[in-house]
């Protein structure tokens, strides 16, 4: 994968195409500024360097959007309000992401370690609706909730570039597990973003550059969710409980997965949909054990 030029705004690829734990940077010529510094290490040092980092913007406070930010601990922060809380203390980072027992530790030891966690508290909010002018280019700050609560996208309106941070187009699908994530807004974010007149769209992982209109891609990317409520709903025509939930592999495609971070996954996402379907009283609970009303 190759680093692409769209006027001043440069897409530096992660490594592996960006896949987690690594993503895609966005770099903006002339005024330095670094979204989401988690692409490459060694070339993100490079960077610095040769070109200088004036500022770092995060699209939101995921751990793979900020395993580089120790580069920059001289650099002005940049995000959004609602983001901010989990930079500032590991604690509420694994809060954030309503983690427990065995499995919080083990990734307190990994935010260390792998991705470098400090504490850092931002200079300055980015906020919904402001356009900020970079000298080369202006930039449209939109908020787009959902996948964190305070997920950022930005317009680069002179090249019509839509950098979607991520609500990345992946065959996954979209992730919505944290504490406040939410699937309602991750639905009315992506309707949201289609309606920029965007000529090129930028992601933070895999495919991550977009010179042709989505078109089906946004489809297919939306219809995840939808597959996953008619699994799940499939699945609880007979009471289940949590536990056989989770090992049903239905996000994953892994039945029965014993690697910690995928059940986490699993779990993370199916409380979603559970919590959304008790709401509309399509799902109903007896005991710990839930199932499709009507069955």
């Amino acid at each position: 994968m190759e680093e692409k030029n769209f006027g001043s705004v440069r897409f530096i690829p992660g490594k592996n195409n960006g896949k987690y734990p690594y993503c895609h940077s966005i770099y903006i010529e002339g005024a330095g500024v670094l979204i989401d510094p988690a692409s490459d290490r060694e070339r993100l040092i490079r960077l610095k360097e040769n070109e200088g980092v004036k500022m770092i913007w995060l699209s939101h406070w995921h751990e793979d959007h900020i395993m580089d930010l120790d580069l920059f601990d001289d650099v002005p922060l940049w995000v959004s309000e609602p983001d901010a809380e989990p930079l500032t203390d590991l604690e509420l980072f694994l809060d954030w992401y309503d983690m427990q027992d065995d499995f919080r530790e083990q990734f307190r030891m990994l935010m260390i370690e792998q991705f470098h966690y400090k504490p850092r508290k931002p200079e300055r909010f980015l906020n919904d609706g402001e356009t900020i002018n970079l000298g080369s280019v202006s930039v449209d700050v939109i908020s787009t909730p959902g996948h964190t609560p305070g997920h950022l996208s930005f317009f680069f309106k002179e090249p019509r570039v839509l950098f979607l941070g991520d609500y990345d187009l992946t065959r996954f699908g979209p992730w919505y597990g944290d504490r406040d994530s939410d699937i309602d807004d991750v639905i009315r974010s992506i309707a949201l973003l289609r309606k920029i007149p965007a000529k090129v769209w930028l992601t933070c992982h895999e495919t991550g550059v977009f010179e042709e209109e989505p078109g089906e891609i946004w489809d297919q990317y939306l219809a995840v969710i939808q597959k996953r409520e008619v699994k799940l709903l499939n699945f609880l025509k007979t009471p289940k409980t949590m536990s056989q939930i989770i090992d049903a592999g239905i996000v994953y495609g892994r039945p029965g997965t014993t690697e910690s971070l995928i059940a986490f996954g699993e779990e993370a996402i199916m409380k979603k949909h559970i919590e959304r379907d008790l709401k509309k009283s399509i799902v109903l609970k007896d005991n710990a054990c839930f199932y499709k009303a009507g069955v």
